[in-house]
């Protein structure tokens, strides 16, 4: 059973996670490995360079929308692709476990499910515009 009074702040806590989980990915590609390494980095795996750009502005935009809870719902669905992406181009090849050299994929695999888990379950509290979805 599920505690109606302390299921809307969980709900919050796995998206406010989520979101800074996000972030961090996203500030790891702008500052650390600055947009122009992440491109080489990401043709230097054989996937188009174009794409950088594009995982950061996801990450970015992605991970500011769950903190702030706009759209939480849709944006959780919308990043799972993302997250298999990496499964897909990066981790997968490298074994299950995240502690492998070059990362498994047990870790975006765990993200994916709790993006899903997240849309399932619904904004959670103090979303400031909440999803035009609901069941």
């Amino acid at each position: 059973m599920i505690d109606a009074h302390s299921a809307p702040y969980a709900v919050l806590l796995l998206r406010v996670a989520l979101g800074v989980l996000f972030l961090a990915h996203c500030w790891l590609k702008l500052v650390v490995f600055k947009p122009a390494g992440t491109v080489a980095w990401f043709e230097s795996i054989g996937q188009p360079g174009g794409l950088a750009y594009v995982a950061i502005a996801l990450e970015l935009g992605g991970g500011l929308a769950l903190i702030l809870g706009i759209w939480p719902r849709v944006v959780a669905l919308a990043l799972v692709p993302l997250i298999l992406g990496t499964i897909y181009a990066v981790h997968g090849r490298k074994g299950w476990l995240f502690s492998n050299e070059g990362g498994g994929w047990e870790y975006p695999a765990f993200w994916a499910a709790a993006l899903v888990v997240l849309f399932a379950l619904g904004d959670g509290a103090c979303a400031l515009v909440p999803s035009p979805l609901s069941f």
